[in-house]
């Protein structure tokens, strides 16, 4: 089979984009061996090749991911958050709920904002469903963690096919569910074999043991890597795959996956732009949620990482750090729970109406700031 050459590749017309963007990828793993690491270590463009072509097929997937979900199920969940808001309680479980179903606690969050905005539902009960949404992103990193990325063309082929054959808007997008899931897991496979060859290239390998044993940098990374491609969920997806591997310690991971929780924030405080008072008060007892308790993680991190390697026995390093997501927002919600109506009435103070929402909130009967 004659090689393809650069020049050849940039001759041909301009077809099937993708398939060239994969190409670098497809090539390292077909003329390589044993990962491609070489006497120098990992080729920088093979690699960075690889790596884009895994990554721009992984968001391509949450995205259409996320825009099925939206369609097929963004009426429940607001019908959902709506109806079972009414104590901070039933606010937790609803907003866990709702994020499982929808995939994005950001979706969730910025859903809740609108809602509040509207007035279809009060600050305060949103509150509880704001405390619930952290719960219930880390469904997708336990998800990931059973490593089914290999089915990842079962996925492909079945979406395709509900595609092709769907006659109904639900049956599409539908198929764009089944899709956008094969595609996800199929640039996570990608991603995780161009990532191969540094299990044994010592710069990789001594940088996560640096981010392990400094939890702030390794939140860092995190943060920034979240708010680049805009979505936790993924950053966790990419952290729980490499790390079954054997990439990425589990301190590491911890590390990563605390500053992914307050990564994530700068969409939904994006979102609070523009609104009421109510929704602004929303969005910041997000941010001020995810800081506090990203900043007790740091400062915990070592008790988090012995935490998570008792409770999961023998799993994998991957479902370790799933696992102790988990256990960190699950302690997370339990810390702020009891203090709801307490951080309720000083984001009040924070955030004070304004004259107009004060005078209109007064004629609607409810509890207005006194001029």
């Amino acid at each position: 089979m004659r090689p393809i050459s650069p020049s050849s590749i940039r001759n041909r017309p301009r077809r099937l984009p993708l398939l060239w963007v994969m190409l670098p990828a497809l090539g390292h793993a077909a003329t390589t061996e044993g990962g491609g690491q070489g006497a120098a270590g990992p080729e920088p463009f093979q690699i960075a090749m690889g790596l884009i072509a895994g990554l721009v097929l992984f968001l391509f997937g949450v995205s259409r991911l996320a825009l099925a979900l939206k369609a097929l199920a963004a009426e429940p969940a607001k019908r959902l958050l709506g109806k079972f808001t009414r104590n901070r309680f039933a606010g937790v479980l609803t907003g866990t709920a709702a994020t499982t179903l929808l995939d994005s606690s950001s979706v969730t969050i910025i859903m809740v904002i609108a809602l509040v905005d509207a007035g279809l539902i009060s600050f305060v009960q949103s509150l509880g469903v704001v405390l619930g949404s952290n719960i219930g992103t880390t469904f997708g990193a336990e998800l990931v963690a059973f490593q089914i990325s290999k089915y990842a063309p079962v996925g492909l082929a079945a979406g395709a096919l509900l595609l092709a054959f769907g006659r109904s808007e639900r049956w599409k997008n539908a198929g764009w569910v089944v899709f956008g899931m094969g595609l996800l897991f199929f640039g996570l496979d990608l991603i995780e074999e161009t990532m191969t060859p540094f299990k044994n290239h010592p710069p990789f390998l001594r940088w996560m043991q640096e981010l392990g044993k400094n939890p702030l940098q390794g939140a860092a990374v995190g943060a920034l890597f979240t708010m680049l491609i805009q979505s936790s969920s993924g950053t966790m997806a990419i952290v729980v795959t490499l790390a079954s591997q054997g990439l990425i310690s589990l301190p590491a991971g911890v590390a990563i996956m605390l500053g992914a929780e307050l990564g994530t924030v700068s969409d939904t405080l994006i979102a609070t732009i523009g609104r009421s008072r109510q929704a602004i008060r929303t969005g910041v007892f997000h941010f001020l949620f995810n800081l506090i308790t990203a900043t007790l993680g740091v400062l915990c991190a070592s008790q988090l990482v012995s935490l998570s390697r008792w409770i999961s026995g023998d799993a994998s390093v991957g479902r370790q750090i799933a696992n102790a997501q988990v256990l960190f927002n699950v302690l997370g919600v339990l810390l702020f729970i009891g203090f709801v109506p307490l951080i309720a009435r000083a984001l009040k103070v924070l955030v004070p109406d304004r004259r107009t929402e004060g005078v209109e909130g007064l004629h609607q009967g409810a509890a207005g700031v006194s001029p």
